[in-house]
């Protein structure tokens, strides 16, 4: 590798991935073609990997920073692989009629931080939802910081991205689900509206909310109970507890 040379990102239709939960789980998903795998030789002995499935690149830690975003922590492991299948709500439904009736859909309304999004797939996989549904325009692509924050969610966790959210809540609605949208101005709490069977938690923008049009195809809105000493939480950490709620309830 050249010297001072950073290239800025992965080669065109390709992504960059870096940590060892985000490329352990990449190396370990069936869905992903990877391209090729930069890694120390300490990190590549530790996957175990057989030389012949994926050329492996030998670098040291200085090298692979290189390959990288700043101050990015890659843990001595970067991967170049193909972005993963697109998705489709069927999918979903499909997932929930072979046992999942309980596990909820997680919808963002244009919710862009890539490392809001990876947090909230974490929170997603660790609690068992059948999946994450936003808009493909208003939403953040596939990337390295979104893998990094998912921890290996990113594998776990279908992500399918629609071109009109009203109308795959729509969707959603004939397949059974009660639409739950989160917002602070609700009269009733989270736990207030719950319901048993499919329900799809809905999740607005941080310091935006839900658009009008998505809370007006939602069944009802609700709040989380939290101190009038703190105006709202990160959208991610609202998904954590929702999630959490929908996993306990009644």
């Amino acid at each position: 590798m050249r010297r001072g040379h950073r290239p800025s990102a992965a080669p065109q239709g390709r992504i960059r991935l870096w940590g060892r939960h985000a490329v352990t789980a990449a190396l370990a998903n069936p869905e992903r073609r990877p391209a090729k795998l930069w890694a120390t030789r300490e990190a590549a002995h530790a996957l175990a990997l057989a030389p012949s499935l994926l050329p492996v690149a030998y670098a040291d830690v200085t090298d692979l920073a290189r390959l990288v975003p700043a101050d990015a922590p890659h843990q001595g492991l970067v991967l170049d692989t193909d972005a993963l299948p697109d998705r489709w709500l069927d999918e979903l439904f499909e997932a929930a009629e072979a046992g999942g009736e309980r596990r909820p859909i997680v919808v963002l309304d244009q919710v862009t931080d890539p490392h809001n999004v990876g947090a909230i797939l974490r929170s997603a996989a660790a609690f068992d939802a059948v999946g994450l549904v936003t808009q493909d325009r208003h939403a953040p692509p596939e990337s390295g910081a979104l893998a990094r924050a998912a921890s290996g969610a990113l594998e776990a966790v279908p992500w399918v991205r629609v071109v009109n959210l009203a109308r795959a809540l729509e969707e959603m609605a004939a397949a059974g689900y009660w639409r739950v949208g989160l917002a602070g101005q609700a009269g009733a709490t989270l736990g207030e509206a719950m319901v048993p069977g499919r329900l799809a938690i809905v999740l607005g923008a941080e310091g935006e909310g839900l658009r009008q049009n998505v809370a007006g195809h939602c069944d009802t809105l609700a709040r989380l109970p939290i101190s009038a000493r703190v105006e709202s939480l990160n959208v991610s950490n609202a998904a954590a507890i929702a999630l959490y709620a929908a996993a306990t309830r009644g």
